[in-house]
């Protein structure tokens, strides 16, 4: 037992040993790298501060050089400035000098001016004198004048202010006269040859669009089907288009009657389409009605395009051009909207270019002058109010807006182009066969034109004639003047302009015829 003791307390010491000997060769490792350490940094720190005296030393020498390049520059500028100044100098100089000299030339002609002016003084005291004894002299002669003469000077002044006044305005109203009479011959003769020529040239169809359109049926039996049991398909139909179907006795033909022009193209088409298919249902009628409708908006869209380009405008609104397209299916006493705002459109350009005007406005606002009617059936409102609005709201110009305003004279025209779309408006509208009346209507404006000359006093006999263009009428001789009847003519024309709505114009023609009989016995 002791023997193990002993080996474990060996083994203990040897241990210890061991560790202390490890410790020592550590200690003496660690402290040699403390000191190449130390060495290498004092090595860093040397070179650093030979590297910043350096950097030091550079730098003083470029700022050196810096600072005599500066003054190098500064001394430059300082001659430069210098010289500048002398010459400065110089120039004053000069100018002074130029100044006395000038100043010595002001003295002697302010020296010149005051011996003239003595000298005209002179002049003038010797000439009023003169004169004072001119108009002593006259004065004389004139009293001798008027003791002859037995009147005084402002009696003979005013009479021949009197003579002279008179024959002037005998002559000025003479020469008024001719150069009015001239000017009108002229005006007129100028006025036809543009108007004519205009129309010449201008030569569009006139479409005509009724209120029933009549569709062909390939046979009666067709009818039936149309009708549907119980008549649902007609009234689904109906429902659908917002159209009448008259389904009466005339063989192998179907009317649709609508005022509404645009209903009445639809419902056309898919009755069509319904006959060239054979299926006749309401759910079919639905789906053709769709397409129709379809098919007309691409219609009015392609028709408003092509008046754009019929006409030459570009930079129209596209929705402009979509109001000129539903233009196609509306009328204006029968004429068709569109072909009538085409061919005011290029009439108003013709005479636009025979009178030096802006031939492109003149169009343009010629095309888009009834723009407003594609709306009035929808909104209120008269048309031009609203086609003035629809302008404005697509940026169309001033001069364009106030030609729409102003072609039926709801505002003064003010523009040659304006006055010109208002012409060309009323030569579309008066071409013969471009537009049409009801009989009714006609015979109801012809009654009205002969009720409204009857009223005044003094007529005897009145005529409506040329379609409702003319109104003629005879006067009482004894109760109407020769100048009254230019006065009751044109009082009738205003009641007619007052009170009746008509495309164009109607001449009022007030005739007065004096007889005298007697018998011979």
């Amino acid at each position: 037992m002791p023997t193990i003791v002993w080996i474990i307390l060996a083994a203990l010491v040897a241990g210890a040993v061991g560790a202390f000997a490890g410790f020592s060769y550590r200690k003496n490792v660690a402290e040699k790298k403390i000191g190449r350490t130390e060495e290498y940094a004092k090595k860093l720190l040397d070179e650093a501060t030979r590297k910043a005296d350096d950097k030091k030393k550079e730098m003083i020498l470029e700022a050196k050089e810096e600072i005599l390049h500066l003054k190098t520059e500064l001394d430059k500028e300082i001659r430069t400035r210098r010289a500048e100044i002398q010459r400065s100098e110089r120039r004053m100089i000069q100018r002074e000098e130029t100044l006395d000299k000038l100043e010595e030339k002001l003295e002697k002609k302010q020296d010149n001016l005051a011996n003239r002016e003595e000298s005209l003084n002179k002049k003038f005291e010797n000439a009023q004198k003169l004169e004072d004894e001119a108009e002593e002299y006259k004065q004389k002669q004139i009293a001798e004048l008027e003791r002859i003469a037995t009147m005084t000077q402002d009696e003979a002044r005013q009479m021949v202010i009197d003579r002279v006044q008179k024959d002037a305005f005998h002559d000025a109203a003479a020469t008024v006269r001719e150069i009015e009479s001239r000017a009108k011959e002229e005006g007129e003769k100028k006025a036809r040859n543009i108007i004519a020529l205009a129309i010449q040239k201008c030569a569009a169809d006139h479409v005509a669009e009724t209120t029933v359109s009549v569709i062909n049926l390939p046979n009666d039996d067709m009818k039936g089907r149309i009708i549907g049991r119980e008549g649902r398909n007609i009234r689904a139909l109906e429902t659908a288009t917002g159209v009448d179907l008259i389904i009466d006795d005339t063989p192998e033909a179907v009317i649709v009657s609508a005022f509404d022009p645009v209903r009445r193209e639809i419902a056309r088409l898919a009755i069509e389409k319904l006959i060239m298919d054979g299926r006749i249902h309401p759910a079919r009628i639905e789906e053709c009605v769709e397409k129709a409708k379809k098919e007309v908006e691409n219609q009015i869209r392609e028709a408003g395009e092509q008046a754009v380009f019929e006409t030459g405008q570009h930079g129209i609104h596209p929705e402009l051009v979509k109001l000129l397209g539903r233009q196609r299916y509306r009328t204006s006493y029968g004429q068709n909207v569109l072909k009538h705002s085409i061919e005011v459109s290029h009439l108003a350009g013709l005479m636009a270019a025979e009178l030096g005007a802006d031939v492109a406005l003149a169009k343009r606002a010629g095309l888009l002058h009834d723009i407003g009617k594609a709306v009035d059936h929808e909104q209120e409102g008269t048309h031009v109010s609203l086609g003035g609005e629809l302008a404005r709201k697509y940026h169309e110009s001033a001069d364009v807006i106030h030609a729409i305003l102003a072609h039926h004279n709801d505002v003064e025209p003010q523009t040659v182009e304006a006055v010109l779309v208002q012409a060309a408006d009323a030569i579309s509208a008066a071409r013969p066969g471009a537009r049409r009346e009801s009989l009714e209507n006609y015979i109801k404006r012809l009654t009205k034109l002969e009720e409204i000359a009857n009223s005044f006093t003094g007529v005897d006999k009145c005529f409506a004639i040329q379609s409702g263009r003319e109104v003629r009428i005879m006067v009482k001789p004894e109760d109407v003047t020769d100048e009254g009847t230019k006065v009751l003519a044109k009082e009738i024309a205003k009641r007619i302009e007052k009170e009746m709505e008509y495309p164009g114009q109607i001449r009022v023609n007030v005739i007065r015829e004096t007889r005298s009989t007697e018998y011979a016995k």
